[in-house]
């Protein structure tokens, strides 16, 4: 018999190494342009050039430098890297393509050449990469510079935001292992209203109607939830039935909310100094909101000794407030408050902070982000009191999970507690009624 002479498949790992060395030559090129392009372009007068003619200059700087490589690239390669180059320049890099698409909801950067995105819930892996580490490290730099902070072996890890509100957070060696680490969660400009969490059934127009009923009656709130569940987006929509005559006073760590009244006083914490200097908590902020005369304070998560101040606002006429906390259940929030309470180191008996916690907070509501990536209000409780010390929390609404689809996308329906809710009575002594047939209603969600 002859020998076979069919062409054999190319081996997936020369593929792969082929892919590689052109990804490699591609980031010297633009490196290479891009140090040409400081040495032509004047970059502290660049910012007022129109961005076409810059655009021109380095359309120039590329032909020139692949005329004296003699490296063929045909003209949507070139357009392509000029772009790149731009974004090398006035933005973050590789990072730009991605901060563009506004269906991203979360940016993770695992090293140089592991570049990770969350779409609709989802995580996954993309083909955006850095040259080096080094180059991922300039980048983060730039986007730190640009807030005035600074990350550097002395100060490893920053949390800070982007202009357009996103919040970043990163770390580097030493306390990065396998390279510098960053991580971006997105914040659109456009704010989800009500109507529109509806629409993507996270909760039914009756939870809807009873929760906007008891922002209105002042009733102070806690948003309980893990990470990435949805507990700011909630936080704006319900501030929405706030309204717009009241003083609102926010108070937070990284500046995520987009509340839509006027009559809104932002605080911000500042992280202390290099020599642990001149660091403003929330527990300071709270206070100082205190003297500032709000109809509502609103912080955008407590994590620590300034659940004391908190629950002492709520408590003391400051009503209407809200909040968010890290946890998995109603429950475990407030186990988690208790322990927050705790850290303030005065000796506070429990069973006088279970009081102030049953008397402060009504209304508890868990967001959750199930496993097919969407999210949904999965409990509303109601703070009945302090039993057999702990916080007693009955559900008035509540998502029970039925299953999953071939598609795994989650099965379940909303449903009501059957109990008449005690917080009834609140809404009528404010002049709301509320019909009794939301609390009989049943949505399915079977996608």
């Amino acid at each position: 018999m002859g020998s076979d002479t069919r062409p054999q498949p190319v081996p997936r790992a020369a593929i792969t190494a082929g892919v590689t060395r052109a990804a490699n030559r591609n980031f010297e090129l633009k490196t290479e342009i891009h140090r040409k392009l400081i040495g032509t372009l004047n970059l502290e007068r660049v910012a007022s050039v129109p961005r076409d003619r810059v655009r021109a200059e380095i359309r120039d700087v590329v032909e020139r430098l692949l005329a004296d490589e003699r490296v063929p690239m045909t003209t949507a390669d070139q357009n392509r890297i000029i772009e790149e180059v731009l974004d090398e320049v006035f933005g973050l890099g590789p990072l730009e393509p991605l901060l563009k698409e506004p269906s991203i909801s979360d940016i993770l950067v695992c090293g140089f050449d592991k570049v990770y995105i969350e779409r609709e819930g989802k995580l996954s892996l993309t083909s955006v990469r850095f040259k080096d580490n080094a180059h991922l490290l300039h980048i983060i730099d730039k986007i730190v510079s640009q807030v005035g902070r600074r990350i550097d072996e002395a100060q490893p890890i920053v949390d800070a935001r982007l202009l357009d509100g996103s919040r970043v957070n990163a770390i580097i060696s030493p306390l990065a292992l396998d390279g510098p680490a960053l991580s971006i969660r997105r914040f659109g400009r456009h704010v989800i209203t009500s109507d529109e969490m509806v629409a993507n059934k996270t909760l039914t127009r009756g939870m809807l109607r009873f929760l906007g009923a008891c922002v209105q009656a002042k009733t102070n709130i806690l948003i309980s939830g893990g990470t990435g569940s949805g507990k700011t987006t909630t936080l704006n929509a319900l501030s929405r039935f706030i309204p717009e005559e009241e003083r609102i006073i926010t108070i937070e760590d990284t500046a995520e909310l987009q509340l839509q009244q006027r009559h809104v006083v932002k605080f911000e914490t500042r992280p202390p100094s290099l020599n642990k200097t001149g660091g403003i908590g929330q527990r300071q902020l709270l206070r100082t909101s205190l003297r500032m005369r709000p109809d509502r304070i609103i912080v955008g998560e407590c994590r620590g000794a300034e659940a004391l101040e908190m629950l002492q606002a709520m408590n003391s006429g400051v009503e209407g407030s809200m909040s968010t906390v890290h946890a998995n259940t109603p429950r475990d929030a407030f186990s988690r408050l208790e322990a927050m309470v705790l850290m303030s180191d005065l000796q506070i008996p429990s069973r006088v902070i279970l009081q102030q916690l049953a008397g402060a907070i009504k209304l508890v509501m868990q967001v959750s982000r199930l496993q097919d990536g969407s999210r949904k209000i999965v409990s509303v409780a109601e703070v009945l009191g302090v039993k057999d010390d702990r916080i007693d929390v009955r559900d008035v609404f509540l998502f029970e999970r039925t299953g999953v689809t071939a598609a795994g996308k989650v099965q379940g329906r909303f449903r009501s507690s059957g109990e008449t809710p005690a917080i009834l009575e609140r809404l009528k002594v404010s002049g709301i009624e509320l019909p009794p047939a939301i609390f009989d209603e049943v949505m399915e969600v079977n996608l």
